[in-house]
């Protein structure tokens, strides 16, 4: 055996004797408590309760056909989330770069040189054609490379989640217009029926100032009260108008292209069935909550990298091929070439930026876990927020309701009266006003609610990813 051959792998095999001190990152730390349930519950389960999950499209818990169909189309149409589909094909291809690195690399090259030399007072002229193959390989003995296969793999996760929160938010937001886009248009049928009822009062009091029953002032009155509802009305469509054209940038389409179709009895959706709500859940399945953790994962995994700088790096190399003053005969015996060799190469002196760049990576670490740990408080935060806006929304409901019945027979009084001449047209004014409000804030009530409704359920409803 020739032992002169493999001297140049005695530093390989030294590297080899101390692969047992390749380096790892540190455990992550424990997930933060779970509270065994939702302080505001009790108030959204006083509503009958179906025990179900939320669902991952907790939309169509509204069953309203229209706003099923936008969601389908704001998948495809919006373009945040066409960003965000191309960040994480750029994330992908990080990661996919990151795990080849852990291989080797082979390349093949074909060469032809012609040289001239002169010795003597006679000149030279030469041909050499090459034909090679070079492989390299750093072997991975402390484990750098593959965490720096953790970190991508978590990055990339990361943003698979952000991918998947953003398309959460947006459909939130979609939902949150459409409503306040019903909302608008029963506001606007209310003004409608109002405009309608008002022109019918100052006929009534035209008619009755004709016949010398009333003054002029109830006229005048019953005019300047019709007018403000028209106003009213014309501002409404405005409106109408404007959340239509947000749907449509949401869609990604021009909003001089895109109508929403009017409901048909202008009628808010009712509340959805209650599902069940269940804290742990929130870290399972929240995908903002998967993002914070990933970047964690990866500020973690990091440490590793940092620390496997302080080891040798040993790299493999090894070529082949032929060489020879013609391609018509390369490829023989005496013209066969080839190396083989493997290097160690230890750090001794970098003024200390092995140990700063390992110092940073660890603040790195806190503080992902600090944003990570911040996260969770929010998302619990935003859960009880909506519980307690479900429970007081559903207060003002009933409250709102009950003033508008108030208002509704108060109207009916004073027109009586009204007819039977024992009261002014202000007074009939005045209920008026007083219903509109009324019917109104019911309206704006039902909206909110519906909005708080739609905010729990999209904060419960979110799904991971598939896994990478």
């Amino acid at each position: 055996m020739n032992h002169s051959a493999l001297a140049p792998l005695a530093p390989l095999a030294a590297a080899l004797l101390m692969a047992g001190c390749a380096v790892t990152s540190p455990p992550l730390p424990a997930e933060p408590a779970m509270p065994a349930a939702f302080a505001g519950s009790s108030e959204w389960q006083r509503l009958p309760a179906t025990g179900a999950a939320v669902p991952e499209a907790w939309w169509t818990l509204f069953h309203d056909p229209v706003l099923d169909g936008l969601q389908a189309d704001l998948v495809v149409g919006n373009q945040n989330l066409a960003a965000a589909l191309a960040q994480l094909a750029s994330a992908r291809a990080v990661l996919r770069a990151s795990g080849s690195a852990i291989w080797p690399t082979l390349s093949l090259g074909g060469a032809t040189t012609r040289s001239a030399s002169e010795s003597n007072g006679r000149r030279t002229v030469s041909t050499s054609d090459a034909l090679t193959a070079n492989a390299a390989w750093e072997i991975d003995l402390w484990g750098r490379l593959a965490e720096a296969v953790k970190v991508a793999g978590a990055s990339y996760r990361a943003s698979q989640a952000d991918l998947a929160a953003l398309r959460l938010s947006a459909q939130a937001t979609l939902t949150q217009t459409y409503f306040a886009l019903r909302t608008a248009e029963a506001q606007q049928a209310l003004l409608e029926r109002t405009v309608a009822a008002d022109r019918r009062a100052l006929e009534l009091t035209q008619d009755r100032y004709a016949g010398g029953v009333v003054a002029q002032t109830d006229v005048l009155q019953a005019r300047t009260q019709l007018r403000n509802v028209e106003s009213q009305l014309s501002e409404m469509r405005s409106q109408r108008a404007q959340l239509e054209h947000a749907l449509a940038a949401q869609l990604g389409k021009l909003p001089g292209q895109f109508r929403v179709p009017a409901a048909a009895d202008a009628h808010l959706p009712e509340l959805p069935p209650v599902p069940a709500l269940v804290p742990s859940t929130l870290l399972a399945q929240r995908p903002d909550l998967a993002a914070a953790r990933e970047r964690q994962r990866a500020a973690y995994a990091q440490i590793g990298v940092a620390d496997a700088a302080f080891f040798p790096a040993v790299d493999l190399s090894a070529s082949g091929g032929y060489r020879g003053s013609s391609w018509s005969h390369l490829v023989s015996a005496p013209n066969l070439i080839w190396s083989l060799g493997a290097a160690v190469t230890a750090p001794l002196f970098d003024g200390g930026q092995r140990r700063l760049a390992s110092d940073q990576a660890r603040a790195s670490a806190e503080v992902a876990t600090a944003n990570y740990r911040q996260a969770v408080l929010t998302a619990f935060q935003e859960v009880e927020d909506n519980l307690v806006q479900f429970a007081e929304t559903g207060a003002e409901v009933a409250l709102q309701r009950d003033a508008l019945e108030a208002a509704q027979r108060n109207l009916d009084i004073v027109m009586a009266q009204y007819r039977a001449g024992t009261v002014s047209y202000l007074n009939v004014s005045a209920a008026q006003s007083s219903l509109l409000s009324a019917e109104g804030n019911v309206l704006t009530a039902r909206n909110r609610q519906l909005a708080a409704a739609n905010l729990l359920l999209k904060n419960l409803g979110g799904r991971l990813p598939p896994a990478a």
